[in-house]
């Protein structure tokens, strides 16, 4: 009866992932507010420059910045849905609309394994340090020949492992 009262409780102690569940989701969304007011703001600067016919220096290159910030927000968001998602399935219970849905197709948050949630993770993560490295490159100045080699070859370096990120999980 102890062994049975034990492995029961012991069980049942998986339901402590509902905390990582419910903050991830809470993260989840706080980013996406936060990135769409990061949008409303560049909006409202863009809006602002041209009602005032000014164009000021380096205005795209804010803007375009500014803008991808908010995209890599949006996509840490992603990853926190997919983390809580992954976590719900895999140490709760399948999400009985989520396999009715339509989008369930595409198998788009259908976890099963670990090693799912890690591969979609970590493919997400790789896009926001890609974002990331890109709105780095495109607010830099580049002065010499070499610096404009040292671009090339990292954007050849980003492709080749987008590349084969595409290719990790497909036959």
């Amino acid at each position: 009866m102890l062994e049975r009262f034990f492995e029961w409780s012991l069980w049942n102690t998986r339901f402590i992932v509902i905390l990582a569940v419910v903050f991830g989701l809470i993260g989840a969304i706080t980013l996406f507010v936060i990135a769409s007011i990061d949008i409303v703001s560049v909006a409202k600067y863009v809006w602002g420059v041209y009602a005032n016919g000014l164009h000021p220096a380096k205005f795209h290159e804010k803007v375009v910045g500014d803008i991808i910030g908010a995209v890599d927000l949006y996509l840490i968001g992603v990853v926190m849905l997919i983390f809580a998602f992954g976590l719900y399935e895999l140490f709760i219970s399948e999400i009985d609309p989520a396999k009715e849905s339509e989008l369930n197709e595409n198998k788009i948050l259908a976890i099963h394994t670990l090693d799912q949630l890690k591969d979609k993770i970590s493919k997400v993560i790789v896009m926001v340090l890609v974002v990331g490295f890109f709105k780095k490159v495109g607010l830099s100045d580049y002065k010499t020949p070499l610096e404009l080699l040292y671009l090339a070859l990292s954007i050849t370096a980003v492709s080749v492992g987008l590349f084969f990120l595409g290719k990790v999980g497909k036959k």
